[in-house]
């Protein structure tokens, strides 16, 4: 199973190196492209659950880096949630 960074920039134009233990975050982002705040929250969930489930379908447990990092990037989006149209940006995958 392929890991995978995929990078996101915030609405303040700071840049985080995001973490999934499966290329299954390539069905829900593009890069370049940008999503609302709560969109792409949503697809986060989405998309880090999808690979959990996979290490889970694999090895018998849930990826516990994944959750990890969902609950860092759920953490930086409180910064913006006041914010009106925030957008976060996929930038790229590696």
């Amino acid at each position: 199973m392929p890991v995978m960074h995929f990078h996101v920039r915030w609405p303040d134009a700071s840049e985080t190196r995001c973490y999934s233990p499966s290329s299954v975050v390539q069905d829900f982002f593009a890069p370049g492209e940008r999503y609302a705040l709560e969109d792409f929250l949503q697809r986060t969930r989405d998309a880090l659950g999808a690979a959990s489930e996979r290490v889970r379908a694999r090895y018998g447990f849930a990826c516990s880096q994944a959750r990890d990092q969902l609950d860092e990037i759920e953490h930086i989006a409180t910064r913006f949630a006041g914010t009106a149209d925030a957008q976060v940006t996929v930038v790229a995958f590696d």
